[in-house]
């Protein structure tokens, strides 16, 4: 069962946070293994891997890079280890930006870098964002989700270089 699946949502990229929410504390009860102390083993075994299942498509849903993530692995277009190829242009912006964070050595550098990068981040996102908005099972195309994979993977490139900004 997908994490989806397991909290009764259709796939989506950007799921509603406050049904997630009501979902997850519905669930919790259900599955608590305190609720099942008196079961067989094998129920209370069920229990404790079903909290575990929902405790992570939880963690899952509270970021919205690793509910991408986890669609894009569900759809079969993204692997865990996939050593992506961006294109040449962006990684050499990617290495000039990356100089000006180690060059950086004012609060006035770095907050002029990471307004840059934010900036950057917008652009990347324009070009996917209705996909994102408006994501369907069965209607958006696998051309689309290659679209938000190479988002997915432009932006985290940009959060390794932003982290070693802050």
């Amino acid at each position: 069962m997908n994490h989806f699946e397991l909290f009764n949502i259709p796939p989506t990229l950007q799921p509603d946070q406050d049904l997630v929410r009501q979902k997850f504390y519905a669930l919790s009860r259900q599955f608590h293994p305190d609720f099942h102390s008196r079961a067989s083993e094998d129920e209370q075994l069920r229990a404790l891997e079903q909290a575990s299942q929902l405790n992570m498509a939880y963690k899952v849903f509270q970021s919205p890079d690793e509910t991408i993530k986890y669609l894009l692995k569900m759809k079969g277009l993204l692997e865990e280890e996939e050593k992506y190829q961006l294109a040449p242009e962006f990684l050499m912006e990617m290495l000039d930006l990356n100089d000006q964070a180690l060059e950086a050595t004012t609060p006035e550098e770095r907050t002029r870098l990471q307004n840059d990068i934010a900036h950057i981040k917008l652009e990347i996102y324009e070009p996917v964002e209705a996909i994102i908005k408006n994501y369907q099972e069965g209607v958006t195309s696998e051309e689309e989700l290659l679209q938000v994979k190479e988002y997915y993977y432009r932006k985290k490139y940009l959060d390794r270089i932003l982290a070693g900004v802050s």
